[in-house]
Order: structure tokens, then sequence, then C-alpha cells
């Protein structure tokens, strides 16, 4: 009776299907997050123990903790890689027309995966999925895609059965990824292998020439202001087209469902028990084709709020016009509907551009500023310069002016990322300054953590963290808080922000809203307004030279071949292209290890825990003092 009450019950209760199976997967995960969050208090708790054996004990149950978390963090993907072969026909990579399918037969019962086979022929190199700021959502939901490498015959990794028979595109997803780890080349491509060598690449004369110092070092500063402004009028370039202003994000390319499959089959297709999953590797398409350099250049996209902030009499109103700049500086480089990762930058490269402020974008006769970060800019032009200054920790650092404004903006930033189930977390390490000379203030601000969610379904981005901007000379401060989106309700992209008058813990304004949306004000008064609007704040374009005007270290130059590659998916050369770029690069730092020297930055130097532009508007224009 108990057989067949147990059996009726079967027959007319809940049948579970994929859409269940996902809300739970997702529960799980939001709970992961919560124990990875109450894992920190650990640390609270040991440094406050003053009692020996207590602390040991609460260090061995963190220890203990961390490990579960660990298999927790293997079991939500492993179920993912069980979704996904137990059910093959709705998630295979179907190939374009241009692509014949390639037949090919799986085993019908579980074989083990050779080691060599992990990751692919010739691809041995482990990296991270650092997913930088740039990174941005995508639109639809999607069914998570079946475990290939894309390589070669592919096999299950579980023991669930797989159809006998199935069609695999021969490049489902390619052999290499460009998504490097933290440690940049050194660490993920260390063991390259060229077995099978791409078609075409960078030519190895050219990378040298765009890494190499020269005898003088004079080429790895500062360029010429002559030989500049000569070189942005050759090729036949003039005023007209002397600046390119087209990104190559704008074209939207990649952004394709069935692309979007091909990501989730490369992950899952790498993931196995044990492994360290923060070296999963992305496939190239992932890329948006632009270096991390130029993506820092969106925090101007809105220059006329940046140059705005000395235009106000009253240190109140500076302020919040500071928070409007920084609210707004964070959906420009947000595009598209496939989360994309920028190039990380090569140590030595530089990244120039300027932006003409609104209303005076058809200037004549305008006096440039020669001794500025770009010397070709007018006085009335924001202009902008990036640097990677280092490789291990990776650091950028840049800097931006407006010569008539007197106004200046300084930063660095240490991207460090971390795996956490189904997310990813990338840490913004460092901090910002902004200066109104006139007014000899400085305005200290810190950037928001970055997190790609659903990495193994449909990933999407979002901002997190708390943000302080202060300025020591006036008193006034802000508290700006991105929230991430809990698992039950709630809004994606929420940002709050508290403006504090001097020496009090009452704010006189409050900011709500979404980062890459509108935003409202409400003040003491019983004022409420606008804040933002970035759905009616179109980002004013960049101006970059064209490639033939640039130098050889400078962003765009360096990676164009990459780029051009990746445009016209050529997977092999842009592969090659890079690899060229990575084992130059190596070549020069073992050379520098042999002859005992160190790297010379171009346009920054360390001060204490900061990186600071050697030749800023405050050097070159002392404030004045009111």
């Amino acid at each position: 009776m108990a057989v067949e009450g147990c059996g009726s019950g079967v027959d007319s209760g809940f049948v579970p299907s994929v859409q269940d199976f996902d809300k739970k997967l997702a529960e799980s995960d939001a709970y992961l997050q919560i124990l990875i969050d109450q894992i920190k208090l650990f640390d609270d708790k040991i440094q406050n123990c003053k009692d020996d054996e207590q602390r040991k004990r609460i260090e061995n149950l963190k220890d203990t903790t961390s490990s579960m978390v660990e298999s927790i963090k293997h079991c939500i993907v492993l179920l993912q890689i069980a979704k996904s072969t137990i059910n093959p026909v709705d998630s295979i990579y179907q190939p374009t027309p241009l692509d014949p399918p390639v037949s090919c037969t799986m085993p019908s019962q579980t074989v083990p995966m050779p080691e060599s086979e992990l990751a692919g022929k010739g691809e041995p190199r482990p990296s991270s999925l650092a997913v930088g700021p740039a990174v941005t959502t995508i639109g639809s939901h999607q069914t998570p895609t079946p475990n290939s490498t894309g390589s070669g015959q592919s096999v299950p990794s579980s023991s669930l059965t797989s159809p006998s028979h199935v069609n695999l595109s021969p490049n489902t997803v390619p052999d290499f990824s460009y998504s490097s780890s933290e440690d940049e080349f050194y660490d993920a491509d260390e063991y390259y292998q060229t077995g099978s060598s791409p078609k075409r690449g960078m030519d190895s004369s050219e990378s040298a020439a765009a890494l190499t110092h020269s005898s003088t070092g004079t080429s790895l500063k500062r360029p010429d202001t002559a030989e500049s402004l000569n070189s942005s009028m050759s090729n036949g370039t003039n005023d007209a087209d002397q600046f390119d202003t087209h990104d190559d994000h704008d074209d939207g390319e990649g952004e394709s469902v069935e692309e979007h499959k091909s990501v989730i089959m490369h992950l899952l297709s790498q993931v196995r028990l044990g492994m360290d999953l923060t070296k999963v590797v992305l496939p190239t398409f992932i890329l948006e084709r632009r270096s991390l350099l130029e993506m820092y250049a969106d925090f101007f996209a809105h220059p006329d709020l940046f140059v705005s902030i000395g235009d106000h009499k009253d240190p109140k109103d500076r302020m919040v016009q500071v928070v409007r700049w920084y609210l707004s500086a964070f959906h420009a480089g947000r595009k598209g509907s496939v989360a994309k990762k920028p190039y990380n930058p090569i140590l030595g490269e530089v990244f120039q551009c300027h932006w003409d402020l609104p209303g005076l974008e058809n200037e004549e006769n305008a006096e440039t500023v020669s001794e500025g970060p770009v010397p070709w800019a007018s006085k009335n032009n924001v202009t902008f310069v990036s640097e990677q200054v280092s490789h291990h920790p990776p650091i950028s650092a840049f800097y931006a002016e407006c010569y008539n404004k007197r106004i200046q903006f300084n930063a660095h930033i240490w991207t460090k990322s971390k795996f956490l189930g189904m997310s990813i977390g990338v840490h913004n390490i460092g901090q910002g300054c902004v200066t109104c000379l006139d007014y000899d203030e400085h305005y200290i601000l810190t950037f928001p953590n970055g997190y790609g969610r659903s990495i193994l379904t449909v990933p999407w981005v979002e901002l997190g963290g708390e943000c302080s901007i202060n300025c020591s000379k006036t008193g006034y401060s802000a508290t700006v808080t991105f929230h991430t989106k809990p698992f039950y309700g709630g809004k994606k992209h929420r940002v709050t922000a508290e403006i504090y008058p001097p020496n009090e813990k009452k704010s006189f304004c409050s900011v709500e809203g979404e980062w890459n949306g509108v935003m409202y004000a409400k003040y003491s008064n019983g004022e409420n307004v606008v804040f933002i609007d970035t759905k009616k704040m179109p980002p004013v374009k960049k101006k970059v030279r064209k490639l033939e005007d640039q130098l050889d270290y400078e962003s765009r130059r360096l990676w164009r071949d990459v780029t051009y590659n990746l445009k016209i998916r050529d997977i092999d050369s842009a592969t090659e292209a890079k690899h060229s770029l990575e084992e130059r690069q190596r070549a020069e730092a073992r050379d520098r290890k042999e002859k005992e020297s160190q790297w010379e930055t171009r346009l920054f130097h360390e001060d204490g825990e900061c990186w600071v532009y050697d030749d800023p508007l405050l050097k070159r224009q002392p404030s004045l003092k009111h």
C-alpha cells in the first residue's frame, strides 16, 4: 500500500522542470554568497580573540568552513554540467551555414578524459575569469550549453550518458583565449605550445619596436610636440579626419545568442572536480576589442560635467557637482548585450585621447597645450592619458585635465579578481583625486567593485560596494553605495548617495536611482529633482589619433593586429598576434633581469602608495589662493 500510495503521489504530484532546477540552483548560489560573507566575520573574531587556544579553534573552524565553501562551488558547477549533459538537445551550439558540420561519434558511456585533453590541443594555458568594469549585461535567458572543448572529439565529463551521435562545429570555440589572469601572460602563458601554428600574425619586429626601450630613453617619454603634430598630419590626414572618433565596441559585433551559447559550452568544458576554478579560460570573442587603458577613458564621457565643477562658487555646490560627475561616469562603457572584457594592458602601454566640450566642437585657431598630456589638443579640450605602470601587481594609472578650466584628475587602479561560485568579483583597489586649482581643493574618491553574475547561465554585470568622496579643505564629504541585487526581490543597478556638510552626520542631499538609468536627488529643504538621467545624456565621443599617427606603444596601434583579426573572426591570426606581444615582453623582462635593471615608467611615477602623473596642471599652473 505504501508503494502504491507513493506511486500515485508521483503520478499526480509535482513534476520538476528545467526552470525549477535553475531556480533552486540560483537559490543555492544565493545562500553560498551569504556563507561567503559570513566567513569574513571569522577574521574579526580571530583579531579580537585574546585567548590563544580559542583563537586556534576559530582558525580551524574558518579553514573547515572555507573548504566546505569550495566544495559547494564545485557542486554548483557540476550540477550545471549534469544539466547540460542530460539535456543536450536545447543547448548544442549550432554552427552557421558557412561552417559545415563535422560528424563525430560520442561514446554511449562515460570515458575518462585524458589530462592532456583538459583544455584542448595546444591549450595548456590557464587563465582567470577576470570580468572587468567594462563588462556589460545580457538581455535574454538561454539554456546552458553542453560540455565541449571545440577541438577534436568531445566526451562527457560526468557519469551521465550522452547521445551516441551528434554534429559538432570544428570551431565552436577558439583554441586560445585572450582573457589573461591578473598575473597576465607570465603565469597564464608560461607553458604556451606552438604545436598548431596560426596562419599569420604581427611581425615580431613590430612588436619589438612597441616594447623595447631606446638607447636614449626619450622615445618612451612624452612625445616631442613638433614630431607629434607633424605625425598627426601625415599620410594625407587633414583637420577634418585627423582624429578617429569610432569605438570598436560601438559595432555590436559578437552579440548573437549562438555566440553566447558557445561561451557556456567553453566554460563548462573546462571544469573538473578539484580544479582551480579561477583558471577557467574565456573564449576569444568575449573580448571588447579595446584595452583596459582605453576603457578608463569612459570616466570622462561627459566632460562638461567634469569641467563645470570649478564653475560653482559655493563649496557645497562644488561637492554636489563632483558627485554628479562621479555618478555619470559608469554607464558609458557598458554597451551591448553580451558580457565583454577588455584586453589586459601590456607593461608600458599608453593610451591618449581628448574630448571637445559641447558647444566648442568647431573651435578655430585654438591654442594647443604643448606641455600637456595630449600636445595636439586645445586649451578648451579635456585631455586624457593612461599607462600600465606595473605588471605584478597589474596597476593602471590615468590622468585628465582641462587647461582653461584649471581642473585635473589623477588615479590609479589595481584590479584583483576572485571566483565566487556562479559569480566573479573584481575588486578595484586604488583611488582618484579631482583637483580644482582655483580653490586649491582636492577631492579624494574610491571606486566600486564589479561583479559578473550567473556566469554559467546568462551572465550580467552589476557594481557593488561603498565608495567615498572627501574634500579635506572644505570638510564636505559623500558616501556612494552601489547595491547588489538581493536574491529575492530588489532591483538591479541600484545606487544611493548621501552628501554631508562639514562636521555633521546628517546629509543635506540624498540621491537614489540606477547608475545606468535615472537618479533623483532629495535635498534637506524638501526639494526633489532629477539628479542625472543617463538615458538623455549621450556620451561625448572621444577623439583618438589615427593608427598610422600613433606611436608604437599606444594601445590601439599595439593591439591593432589582434583587434583586426578578431573583427574578421580570424582566431588563429589574432592568437599569433597576441602571443607575439607576450613573447616579446617576456624576452624584455628576462633581459632586464639579466642586466639587473628596472622598468622605467613613461608618464607616471610612484609616490607612496599612489601613482602620480609626472607633469600635472597643478605643477605647471600653481593654484590661486582664495
